[in-house]
């Protein structure tokens, strides 16, 4: 049965077709990049009204350096305008911006930029974890090298040294655009949470959705390897 305890505390998002977004409406590809900022915006403003204590988003990951150039600029520059013209929505939507990967090796700007939005929302009662210049099997590879500097690697030194240290458990993965994989995005973390797979494109995502997906949640039983 489903309860109070069935609640998803901790989502987590693939946001996943943005490029064929925007080619199935004849458009730049860079357009699906800006409509799926508007996807953000919706979920970022009903991270309270959901109850959630977590939104995880993978932004930017490790592997999207390969794409061409003039994308990652674009990319880029989004995050900055995003930032910019954001942070105050956040402050006012009670939410504390957590950034997972190795984002301090991103430009300088955007750095400082990160360090300030991270501080303005320091006291927010509500996560939202964007993972950017992440992937997970580097994450995993940095907590077993700083386990085994203190001298014992097992699975409890290996995830105080996670990223996510300070989250809540996973309890929902959910994956846009019909794509079924995980994509170097929070492998550990996924062990034993739920997934859900949905073939809506990113910039279509809507709350109606999440909700959706949070309510299939809540009716499913979990036995984490038990019966």
């Amino acid at each position: 049965m489903a309860g109070e305890e069935q609640r998803a505390r901790h989502v987590a998002i693939i946001m996943d077709g943005n490029g064929r977004w925007a080619k199935r409406k004849g458009l730049p590809r860079a357009m699906g990049h800006r409509r799926g900022v508007e996807a953000v915006r919706e979920l970022v403003r009903n991270v309270e009204p959901l109850g959630l204590e977590c939104l995880t988003l993978y932004a930017f990951s490790s592997e999207n350096w390969k794409r061409p150039e003039e994308e990652v600029d674009d990319l880029m520059n989004l995050m900055r305008k995003f930032i910019k013209s954001d942070l105050p929505e956040f402050v006012a939507n009670n939410v504390k911006l957590k950034i997972i990967g190795d984002w301090q090796s991103l430009a300088p700007d955007i750095v400082a930029m990160l360090e300030d939005a991270l501080d303005q929302t320091k006291d927010g009662k509500h996560t939202l974890a964007v993972a950017l210049n992440y992937g997970s099997q580097q994450e995993i590879a940095r907590a077993a090298a700083k386990a085994a500097a203190i001298g014992e690697v097992n699975e409890k030194t290996i995830a105080a040294h996670l990223d996510t240290v300070d989250l809540p458990p996973l309890d929902l993965l959910i994956r846009t655009s019909g794509e079924v994989r995980l994509s170097n995005f929070l492998l550990w973390q996924c062990a034993y949470a739920e997934m859900a797979f949905v073939d809506t494109l990113w910039p279509d995502f809507t709350i109606e959705h999440l909700k959706a997906a949070m309510n299939d949640f809540a009716e499913r039983e979990r036995r984490f390897g038990g019966r």
